[in-house]
């Protein structure tokens, strides 16, 4: 038996290659399938089967395309409901996989459909969950997902999480490895710890969600805190239920190459939206009027979900040259499949076409330590908990997930200075404003980061025994 993790960072995804005697599973495949294909052929085994642990919201899964490549079946747990033909299993369901045995086990409360996976070996013992959204590594799925107007509550769906959890899961043997779905960074937990791996007694003995003394108080535990969901993520689901394109007809659309004047065109007649996948410092120095910068060198798809949203929404790429097909199967994979071509020979052909170009206002941060004083307003786009930790005086705090309500509450007439950690975020808003036509702003290099080697004064969050936390 060989048990392989690949690990996704930018989407903090965990899929799973699990193979033993000739056969092999794939448990929540990426949409971008040939990993797994290579790794099946270079082993010499057929992928038998494709488990699905849930309608995944916060990305494309591979297993339509990995069917069609391989003819294995796709599983689903029970009470799925796809478009197209799988085998939806029953609670405590067994498959083989050569030597070893995968029993499914309905873990409802992220979603209905939600199944953990226990992996027994070829003695029969029990040895691995993939737990997909139900248990992650210092946390548990979010149950606000699912959730249906009139008919079932985040609440409902965290007390059959409760029991999922205290039923299905817990009564297994601390030995047991836990290899969840996501980790730290993904938009479905709010605690996950940075470990990708790890034994269910140690989660037992860790986890706050696991810990809480009864029903009532875990639901209040993990409905607390709880961001807005992406608006991307019911896209997401919908794709993964009813069936998309296949990343070759993806790809095939979006590489064709178009030279300034045909781009300047297709920008024009099609509404699409420019993304410069540049580094922020390469897009402050030019870039196409217009354009939004999310930079590929980041967490780039769940940036272009947040701050993009529509999934039908027709893209132009300005990108490093060589890196269009790495930009649209990242943004396959958030379902972004509307890219009608990209800037040949980027951003350098635009301007050598002599075509107008924009720049974006950045300072350095000792330039920034220069101009500050009390009355200056500014905005920190990093999210809430990196604020409370430690900020800019007097500091505004406007996460770059929020942009689309908070820009229209923003005094035109007054200049504004914008940060986030490192300048990532903070380009990406300063793009996104000056789109919007604000342009009385100063973007600073570096970010916080930059900023707190100054004299500028921050705040500390103070600890409740009244330590500074610096």
């Amino acid at each position: 038996m060989q048990i392989e993790q690949i690990y996704t960072g930018c989407l903090a995804q965990g899929a799973y290659y699990i193979q033993s005697a000739g056969e092999a599973a794939i448990i929540d495949p990426l949409r971008d399938t040939a990993p797994y294909l290579r790794r099946a052929e270079k082993d010499g085994v057929t992928i038998k089967y494709i488990f699905e642990t849930h309608f995944h919201a916060d990305f494309v899964s591979g297993h339509i395309d990995l069917h069609k490549a391989t003819g294995a079946p796709i599983v689903y747990g029970p009470g799925a409901d796809p478009a197209f033909e799988a085998i939806i299993a029953t609670d405590g369901q067994e498959f083989k996989i050569g030597q070893v045995t995968i029993k499914v086990l309905h873990t409802p409360g992220h979603t209905l459909e939600s199944v953990t996976y226990l992996l027994k070996d070829e003695q029969g013992k029990d040895y691995a969950i993939f737990s997909g959204d139900t248990l992650f590594l210092g946390d548990v799925g979010r149950p606000d997902l699912a959730q249906k107007k009139d008919s079932i509550t985040k609440e409902d769906l965290a007390g059959m999480l409760y029991d999922s959890l205290n039923n299905k899961i817990m009564p297994l043997a601390d030995e047991v490895i836990v290899y969840p779905a996501h980790g730290a960074g993904s938009a479905c937990g709010k605690n996950m710890m940075k470990e990708t791996v790890d034994t269910l007694g140690h989660q037992k003995a860790v986890n706050y969600a696991l810990n809480q003394p009864d029903k009532a108080t875990f639901i209040k535990a993990v409905t607390d805190g709880l961001l807005p969901p992406p608006e991307y993520f019911p896209a997401n689901v919908l794709m993964n239920k009813q069936g998309y394109r296949s990343m070759e007809d993806v790809m095939k659309k979006g590489l064709m190459g178009l030279d300034p004047q045909a781009f300047e065109n297709a920008a024009n007649d099609t509404r699409a939206l420019i993304l410069d996948t540049r580094d922020n410092g390469e897009f402050a120095a030019g870039f196409v009027p217009q354009s939004v910068n999310i930079g590929l060198r980041g967490d780039f798809a769940p940036w272009v979900g947040a701050l993009i949203g529509d999934v039908a929404q027709p893209i132009l790429l300005v990108s490093v040259p060589g890196t269009e097909s790495e930009v649209i199967e990242r943004l396959g994979r958030v379902g972004f499949d509307n890219v009608i071509g990209y800037l040949d020979g980027g951003f350098e052909s635009w301007k050598n076409a002599g075509k107008v170009t924009d720049t974006i206002h950045r300072i350095s941060a000792a330039e920034f330590a220069a101009q500050y004083n009390n009355d200056a307003t500014v905005i920190d786009v990093r999210k809430d908990s990196e604020y409370s930790s430690s900020h800019v005086q007097n500091a505004n705090n406007k996460p770059l997930a929020d942009i689309s309500s908070w820009l229209k509450e923003l005094d035109t007439d007054k200049h504004f200075y914008v940060h986030c950690a490192g300048g990532y975020r903070s380009m990406a808003a300063a793009s996104i404003l000056q789109m919007h036509g604000y342009r009385n702003f100063s973007e600073v290099a570096g970010g916080f980061n930059a900023i707190n080697q100054t004299s500028i004064p921050v705040t500390d969050f103070v600890c409740p025994s009244g330590a500074s936390k610096k």
